[in-house]
């Protein structure tokens, strides 16, 4: 057997290694959108787990095995992950069917798909606009 020399003060420490063990099992659709929501929003699993109320075991298990989540659960991820209960359950976002979408939902559906920072600039200055629209009305009446 061949022995190798390691030298721990010239190793380099690669930011982008997974944590954890390597899973056992795939996840399912379900927890594939759970990951992908919580990738989205930069929580890991610990992290998750804190904003819900539970342990970081309980999210590894819903993301990797058929589970029955309860309502609250299901609420509580969605609210932190910034989802619809509908995304979470893989059902198709429900569609407005009165007719097109008007431009202003038009603008903000294409600013949904924008990264979180990016979202969250659009969202200060949409703000500041309207609240500055209804400053102004409330002094002209």
């Amino acid at each position: 057997m061949q022995a190798f020399l390691y030298n721990s003060q010239t190793a380099e420490y690669v930011l982008d290694m997974p944590a954890g063990r390597p899973a056992k099992q795939p996840r399912t659709p379900f927890g594939e959108r759970i990951a992908l929501a919580r990738d989205h929003v930069g929580l890991t699993q610990q992290q998750l787990a804190e904003k819900i109320g539970t342990i970081q075991r309980v999210i590894s298990s819903w993301e990797r095995e058929p589970v029955a989540l309860r309502a609250d659960h299901l609420s509580a991820l969605a609210d932190v992950l910034g989802v619809s209960t509908d995304f979470l359950l893989g059902r198709q976002d429900v569609k407005n069917h009165g007719g097109p979408a008007g431009k202003i939902r038009q603008v903000f559906e294409r600013v949904s798909k924008l990264p979180r920072h990016q979202q969250n600039k659009v969202a200060e200055f949409v703000e500041a606009f309207v609240n500055q629209q209804v400053n102004g009305q409330k002094k002209a009446a």
